[in-house]
């Protein structure tokens, strides 16, 4: 136990850190309202007693990605992995493991930001591709207040050593975000240090609560290699904390929110011998691969992912390949204490309770790395609190646009604490 104390002494600030980086400030509705002069005894009554409730429905994309301490090139297609002409979703979440290579000075010094800014800026160029306007269009259709576009924003993106999440919204969902907040938890050196872990994020849309759990796992394929996976989640589970408001009528753990999602390199294999693992995969019996995948069994024996659910897997598994290529790892000639890797079902995603009903769960082509990213899109219903219409019509206001203006900054890059 005092290595773990040690360590979490030491770096408290790093891995303990609830910083992440936005497009806006959080709650920028709630000081919207106190700066105009609206929160007073009457708008609060209006706020209060003037609503309707209703349900609407939204499309929500995830992915996940282990991409092997590559940095990107400036000429990423991203389309591939989000297909946003293909299925346009109204919020995007993205995960990534390997961001930075694992060596001992990204796990113990700082977050280098360089690369999740990378990552970002190439989403952002994707999700808002179709919204850039010809010569001849008037660009105040398609550009936002202060000429930023208002087609996506980025509502949290927070790193951990290799782990990213990325979570990105329609610009005009963006008014109705609040109380965006992220909790690391570090699994790895010492049963702390962040190369293993988890990336928490959780925000309310209109009234319901969303949690998206980006992981790294242990890695291995022996017995006690499934033991610490597990214990990982375990340990995510209990440790993952979130504010719970001044009202402290917020979750504070991840099973307390509307909607859950668990996605990352869960690095779950297949208890089968390596040899029959690559026949069968070869001749694609994905059902009797999957009979013996240790994440399905964890699933349905109900032990640490009770209540949690996973779609139908009709996609090759997504790990290990030589990169830039579509051969498995051991399919060719390896160095002589090279460890051999099975290929294996490494990269998931997977949901608890209701609330969510997912439609496509695919994985994506991109090879630059020794894994292929994993793609869901899913329908959620979310509970919508009709407001009174001044304060309907503020927020859709020039004053509106006006207020977005004096709060925001130029860069448009926010540090939540």
């Amino acid at each position: 136990m005092w290595p773990r104390l040690v360590a979490n002494k030491i770096l408290r600030k790093s891995l303990g850190s609830n910083n992440f980086v936005a497009d806006f400030p959080p709650n920028t509705d709630q000081k919207l309202i106190e700066a105009s002069g609206l929160a007073d005894e009457r708008s609060k009554s209006i706020l209060h007693n003037q609503h309707k409730t209703t349900l609407l429905n939204y499309k929500v994309f995830v992915s996940t990605w282990n991409v092997g301490g590559i940095v990107p090139d400036d000429g990423l297609d991203m389309e591939d992995l989000l297909e946003t002409h293909k299925t346009p979703c109204d919020i995007y979440v993205l995960g990534f493991q390997e961001v930075v290579p694992l060596r001992a000075s990204n796990v113990l010094g700082s977050d280098n930001n360089k690369v999740s800014t990378k990552w970002n800026s190439l989403i952002r160029d994707a999700l808002n591709k179709r919204a850039r306007p010809h010569r001849d269009e008037d660009l105040s259709e398609s550009k936002g207040i202060n000429g930023i576009s208002q087609d996506f924003r980025c509502i949290i993106s927070k790193q951990m050593v290799g782990i990213l999440i990325t979570v990105w919204v329609r610009g005009d969902l963006w008014p109705y975000i609040r109380y965006p907040s992220v909790s690391c938890v570090g699994c790895g050196i010492m049963g702390c240090l962040g190369n293993k872990g988890s990336v928490s994020v959780r925000f309310q849309l209109h009234e319901t609560t969303f949690c998206f759990v980006c992981s790294h796992l242990a890695s291995g394929g022996r017995d006690r290699d499934e033991r610490q996976r597990n214990s990982d989640v375990n340990e995510i589970l209990a440790r993952s904390s979130f504010p719970r408001g001044s009202s402290l009528d917020l979750p504070k753990k991840i099973l307390d929110h509307d909607r859950v999602v668990f996605l990352g390199d869960l690095n779950y294999r297949i208890s089968l011998p390596e040899e029959k693992t690559r026949l069968l995969v070869e001749s694609k019996k994905w059902n009797i691969l999957l009979e013996n995948d240790q994440l399905r069994m964890e699933i349905m024996n109900g032990q640490i992912f009770r209540g949690w659910q996973e779609g139908i897997v009709k996609f090759a598994p997504t790990y290990k390949y030589v990169p830039n290529s579509d051969l498995y790892y051991g399919c060719i000639t390896y160095k002589k204490d090279e460890k051999k890797r099975a290929p294996a079902w490494c990269d998931r995603i997977i949901w608890y309770g209701n609330g969510l009903k997912q439609h496509e769960y695919t994985r994506g082509e991109t090879k630059i790395s020794d894994h292929r990213p994993v793609k869901a899109i899913f329908t959620t219903e979310i509970t919508v609190t009709r407001r009174g219409k001044k304060i309907r019509n503020f927020f859709f206001s020039d004053r509106f646009e006006e207020r977005i203006g004096d709060i925001d900054s130029k860069d448009y890059s926010w540090i939540s604490t």
